[in-house]
């Protein structure tokens, strides 16, 4: 059985692939006569088809409004109850078709000439009802279709398909349409980030902004870094200038003093360590041991502190902080409060 399916498949897709060589091989100057007409409209380009055929224009559609052609789909029998109010004199309709005779775009022929929009189509036969009341008719006439009863529209769908796309194109290129004007009718999900998204739309400014004064003691500048949220704080002059940058990436406590370690030193120190400090306030120094660790990206990170033989749990630094987030708190009475809960 799953011989029979993957036989089937390479069947159709030889079948279709088969089509669309044909389509090359008959196209002429009409393409360009087609081309040209919708380059010169001053309106917008509608599709408009039936059935599997208005899939088809629905999708081409879609296509044209995302490459720099304005359009939209409508549906044939749809336009017979009032969608014809839509278009309008300055218009195209590009007409899909694959048999050129669908009764229901045959009766509406007549309103579209009112209107006086200009009518093209794509039809399996260059002599069908359709394309002779077209201005210009592009052919998609297939030897057969993939259906093996030859009933299904497939091969027919998918000349229709391509030839909708190489029309998109074409004008594409006709207009330098660029990958930045694609941007600006795609603005979301990852592709729109990627071409239309700019540093001003997601960076932290004003109240968000992560600064200190150079001035500043250390003591407060972490607590501004934690409050912030970032793990970075940019230092800044009486002129708002900047002057350098203080991170939480590179930062070990030792010996009663923070310093900054260079990325070469770092990659040599073991994965844990402990480091004995004081936590110093205006009116007390408390003996402290810091348990740290170094992660994949290879930041130091605390993870547990002792304070006076009481451990005080994990991540002592954002709890810490998280305390006396008040710039001016007392430190003293946060430690103690902390201690005497445990």
């Amino acid at each position: 059985m799953k011989n029979s399916f993957l036989n089937s498949a390479k069947r159709t897709l030889k079948i279709e692939s088969e089509g669309i060589e044909q389509l090359i091989a008959n196209l002429d100057e009409s393409f360009d006569n087609f081309c040209d007409a919708l380059m010169n409209c001053k309106g917008r380009v509608i599709t408009l088809g039936v059935g599997k055929s208005g899939h088809i224009a629905n999708k081409v559609s879609a296509t044209l409004s995302s490459t720099g052609s304005s359009s939209f789909f409508i549906n044939a029998a749809e336009a017979l109850h009032g969608d014809l109010g839509s278009i309008t004199s300055e218009d195209s309709v590009i007409i899909f078709s694959h048999s050129g005779e669908s009764q229901e775009v045959i009766d509406i022929l007549p309103s579209l000439k009112d209107i006086g929009c200009q009518i093209l189509s794509i039809t399996g036969s260059k002599t069908s009802k359709i394309a002779k009341e077209s201005l210009f008719n592009l052919s998609t006439d297939v030897v057969e279709e993939a259906c093996p009863n030859n009933l299904a529209p497939t091969t027919s769908t998918t000349a229709s398909l391509a030839l909708g796309d190489a029309i998109a194109i074409a004008i594409l290129e006709a207009r330098g349409f660029t990958s930045d004007d694609f941007a600006k009718s795609h603005p979301g999900g990852k592709l729109g980030k990627r071409l239309l998204l700019k540093v001003k739309d997601i960076m932290h400014s004003k109240e968000k902004f992560p600064s200190v004064n150079q001035d500043e003691n250390l003591a407060n500048s972490l607590i501004t870094m934690t409050e912030k949220g970032l793990g970075i704080l940019v230092v800044i002059d009486e002129s708002k200038k900047l002057v350098g940058v203080f991170t939480d990436t590179f930062v070990e406590f030792k010996d009663e003093e923070i310093r900054v370690l260079p990325k070469k030193e770092d990659s040599k120190k073991p994965n844990r360590s402990k480091v004995e400090v004081e936590i110093i306030t205006d009116t007390k120094v408390y003996p402290a041991t810091y348990d740290m660790y170094r992660n994949k990206e290879g930041e130091w990170k605390i993870i547990n502190i002792v304070v006076n033989g009481v451990n005080l749990g994990l991540t002592f630094r954002n709890q810490f902080y998280s305390l006396s987030i008040k710039r001016n708190a007392d430190i003293d009475l946060v430690i103690e409060e902390w201690v005497a809960a445990l």
